[in-house]
């Protein structure tokens, strides 16, 4: 199922990060994951020597491009899609990297299914301790509860719990999702270029929840795979206070969302709820 095969293009965009993309890189292709060629790593126009260090460090037959100027992740995404041709992409921030073929499992998904347009893997820090990536979609609750010290509360603590479907990951058995992060992801070609692949009015957050949402009202289902792992050495920056500017920027995507999607005080919608 592998992309030994040449099945799977490979998708990681670059920003400030060139070791971390390396190193996601080298270990896909030291897993037998995708082929060099099958791979495009997008520097999303890094204002540092980025470029220069991956143009000299990349594996050779791994393709390196280079945005003229940074106008967000979605951008980033798009612009590396189009470089292939794989019925299949995943998606890869560059502080990501695999250290089994559990995506087999991922993989595997799709070929159960012809209605699977999305999986997402199963994102865990490198001390073990999963991310819990699959997620619903969110309520005004759900946003308070994670956003603001409020999320102490021991109602609002569960309701944080359920957003996050904490209780949907039973080891090995694939579950749907409402949306999966952007981090780590596999998608149907077809199905990205059908709905114009991410909405790129969103700089970074909250493009993920948007693709799912229009992958859910096209007729797609979104997945994932408890056990198909992907590493990700990552501290959310968003958690850093209201008045960080990744906390800003996360809640300028979600004002940019709330303009296309409905969200409910209360009760987390289905794809029918999100409608407008």
């Amino acid at each position: 199922m592998r992309s030994e095969s040449g099945d799977l293009n490979v998708v990681v965009v670059n920003y400030r990060t060139p070791e971390r993309t390396v190193r996601c890189v080298a270990s896909m292709l030291a897993l037998r994951i995708a082929l060099a060629s099958d791979m495009v790593v997008v520097d999303n126009a890094s204002p540092d020597d980025s470029y220069r260090k991956l143009h000299e460090t990349l594996p050779d037959g791994v393709r390196l491009v280079r945005a003229s100027m940074n106008r967000g992740f979605a951008a980033g995404v798009n612009f590396g899609i189009v470089a292939g041709t794989r019925r299949r992409v995943l998606v890869l921030n560059p502080d990501t990297y695999f250290v089994d073929n559990s995506i087999d499992k991922a993989l595997a998904v799709f070929d159960a299914s012809s209605e699977v347009g999305m999986v997402g893997l199963d994102l865990t820090y490198p001390d073990g301790v999963r991310q819990y990536s699959a997620r619903r979609f969110y309520s005004l609750l759900d946003i308070i509860g994670r956003r603001t010290p409020l999320g102490r509360l021991s109602f609002l603590e569960r309701r944080v719990n359920r957003h996050m479907m904490v209780e949907a990951w039973t080891p090995g058995i694939p579950f749907d999702a409402d949306w999966v992060m952007g981090a780590g992801f596999i998608v149907k070609r077809e199905a990205y270029e059908a709905l114009g692949g991410m909405d790129e009015h969103y700089f970074l957050y909250m493009e993920d929840v948007d693709l799912c949402a229009r992958m859910w009202r096209s007729g797609y289902r979104i997945a994932c795979v408890p056990g198909a792992r992907l590493m990700h050495d990552h501290q959310r920056q968003s958690a850093g206070g209201p008045l960080s500017s990744a906390a800003r920027c996360h809640l300028h995507s979600l004002f940019t969302f709330s303009h296309k999607f409905r969200i409910p005080l209360t009760s987390p919608p289905r794809i029918d709820g999100l409608q407008r």
